[in-house]
């Protein structure tokens, strides 16, 4: 099978349904996406689909149409994202584990919501923090949505 992750085709001989997030990590040893609960709950495999946010530890690579990215390939070759910076801007990790999730999480919610109030950034952050970083996380995603905003004007 062809898989597209992070602007690069793969060509995989792998079982349908096999996690996708064991096809990134395993087969193509991309490990930004972390094993954390193994049944979509927590977040921390959390990957875009064509640009929508997918719990990749219970998606069968079979399922999958459209382009992979992964924390490994959201920023640019020479620069992260803007919420990668802000999130090292308000020190939001601590242990750090959930936070690939965490960013791609709210990568997908400032696409849609470009000024997302505290309500619908509680609503959509929905991945698990065993730190309890959750008021960094909310000033980060308000830091990153302004930044991003500066950006458009």
């Amino acid at each position: 099978m062809q898989l597209s992750v992070n602007q690069q085709t793969h060509t995989l001989d792998v079982e349908p349904d096999m996690p996708l997030l064991w096809v990134l990590r395993d087969e193509l040893g991309i490990t930004g996406p972390k094993f954390g609960c193994g049944i979509a709950q927590c977040g921390a495999c959390t990957v875009h689909i064509d640009g929508q946010p997918v719990r990749s530890c219970v998606l069968p690579v079979g399922s999958v149409q459209g382009e992979v990215t992964t924390i490994d390939g959201l920023g640019q070759a020479d620069r992260l994202h803007i919420v990668q910076q802000v999130w090292i801007e308000q020190q939001v990790a601590q242990c750090g584990y959930c936070q690939p999730g965490q960013i791609m999480t709210a990568v997908a919610l400032l696409s849609q919501n470009p000024a997302p109030t505290d309500a619908d950034i509680d609503a959509s952050m929905t991945n698990l923090c065993r730190c309890g970083t959750y008021p960094r996380i909310r000033a980060a995603v308000h830091q990153a949505a302004q930044k991003i905003r500066e950006v458009q004007a």
